[in-house]
């Protein structure tokens, strides 16, 4: 399989790496920094996984965490370290069909409701079958569905109980986006990518500016829904377009190509990070605000997306969107290699600000990392990055050390990262491509060391 084709399909997981310690591109300008600077110490949770693509920890004190597998199913990691025998959740049946191979569709997110103690409510995305009245040259609907937990057992789901909240109909098989989170205020928020394909065009994408800036669609959008009443999605008054009868109303922000894993920092001011896979160049961290630009496709990183040669961006572009709107730059950027570059990554996984409480050298700093090297052998790489004045972030690269192991590689396809109640971290990784095999496992974050 050559690497042109899948990045022709703009992956999921698409991004490539200048360098080993990367090129960050801010207020301070290119700071590479020497690799690896931290080396962090991984606990092993659980194995024997699908493709593990969400953790979430339920706020009812239990200690369990929640599993999605791609394919369609939930299981739950008990305080003991053991996975329940039953899943929690199964929702093969409700799904389109998965590539063995490779796919980025399926089961990508989960959240429980913060008041779940009491309520039993939790919110999945998944890549649903289309309905007779979508356009059936798509592949599938990006789907926010509702269910509670069964009255009778805290370790099932009612699988009986789904109420459809959105579905959002998307063009091609990749560019999902999938990630919930509740947000300080209390509202949920949802990522949907640009609807696939490569340089945001072709069906389903709006030809004069790609999705990401058409925001009479929700593709490419992160939006935020006031889930407050059972069953359904209302719009909270403050989003951006909530009096508008032309724009979507569910959007909060916009201009992404693919929004891989975003958070809130627990921290006192909230910030929303949000990593969005980049195409042929650049790979990119954002802090997002309300009613926020950040640019695809008019820019791939900080630089001027050409759609007609991905590889050789445009001299010069806008600064504003069509409504006037200031484009807002990444925090983070990093570059894919020139055709004389290494190839050392190739995808931004978004993490969390680290606010636990057993890594003292981690407080504060936001930890994410980029998805592998290679299509071939699983090569994930784990990054740490430090806030200074004026928005420079220095970014640092770090190796793992296994359950008291020699440091080294991560070695497998790092496929999303997890908070537990108390804001420890946790990494999602397989070794195999596609959603295939169980080769899939959770590890806890438990220690780091600055090689400083």
């Amino acid at each position: 399989m050559k690497i042109q084709k899948i990045h022709l399909f703009s992956c999921l997981f698409t991004g490539i790496f200048v360098c080993v310690a990367c090129c960050i591109f801010s207020a301070a300008g290119c700071k590479p920094s020497p690799s690896p600077a931290y080396t962090l110490q991984l606990k092993k949770v659980a194995a024997g996984f699908i493709h593990p693509t969400a953790l979430a920890a339920p706020p009812d004190g239990s200690g369990r965490l929640f599993i999605t597998e791609q394919t369609g199913v939930i299981k739950i990691i008990k305080t003991d370290g053991t996975v329940a025998a039953e899943p929690f959740l199964d929702i093969k049946s409700r799904m389109v069909k998965l590539s063995s191979a490779y796919d980025e569709s399926g089961l990508l997110g989960l959240v429980f409701h913060p008041d779940y103690a009491t309520n039993g409510r939790f919110f999945i995305f998944y890549s649903a079958a289309l309905k007779p009245t979508d356009p059936q040259d798509f592949h599938s609907n990006a789907r926010l569905a509702e269910f509670v937990v069964s009255a009778a057992d805290p370790d099932k789901a009612d699988a009986d109980s789904q109420q459809v909240l959105l579905d959002v109909p998307h063009p091609q098989a990749n560019h999902n986006g999938g990630q919930l989170a509740f947000g300080p205020d209390g509202f949920l928020y949802m990522g949907i990518g640009d609807g696939g394909n490569s340089n945001d065009v072709g069906t389903g994408h709006t030809e004069a500016t790609g999705n990401g800036q058409d925001t009479t669609k929700l593709l490419g959008k992160i939006l935020r829904l006031d889930v407050s009443v059972p069953g359904t999605a209302s719009i909270p008054a403050g989003n951006p377009f909530a009096g508008d009868l032309v724009n979507k109303k569910e959007i909060f922000a916009y201009g992404f190509r693919n929004p891989w894993r975003f958070s809130f920092d627990r921290g006192s001011d909230h910030r929303l990070f949000c990593g969005d896979v980049g195409q042929s160049m650049y790979e990119e961290i954002n802090i997002v605000t309300l009613g926020g630009n950040y640019g695809w496709h008019i820019k791939e990183g900080i630089s001027c997306f050409n759609k007609d040669k991905a590889t050789m961006p445009l001299a010069s572009c806008p600064d504003n969107g069509s409504g006037g709107e200031l484009l807002i730059d990444p925090i983070i950027v990093y570059g894919h290699p020139n055709d004389n570059g290494t190839i050392t990554g190739r995808s931004v996984t978004g993490g969390y600000v680290y606010r636990g409480s057993a890594i003292a050298a981690l407080a504060g700093k936001y930890v994410f990392g980029d998805w592998s090297k290679s299509f071939i052998n699983p090569d994930g790489s784990l990054l740490i990055a430090t806030e200074g004045a004026g928005n420079a972030w220095q970014v640092k690269t770090a190796n793992v050390q296994y359950d008291g192991g020699s440091a080294g590689k991560l070695s497998r396809f790092l496929l999303s990262f997890g908070q537990d109640e108390d804001g420890e971290l946790y990494l999602l990784t397989s070794k195999k491509l596609g959603p295939v095999g169980r080769t899939g496992e959770v590890y806890k974050l438990v220690g780091a060391k600055s090689l400083e």
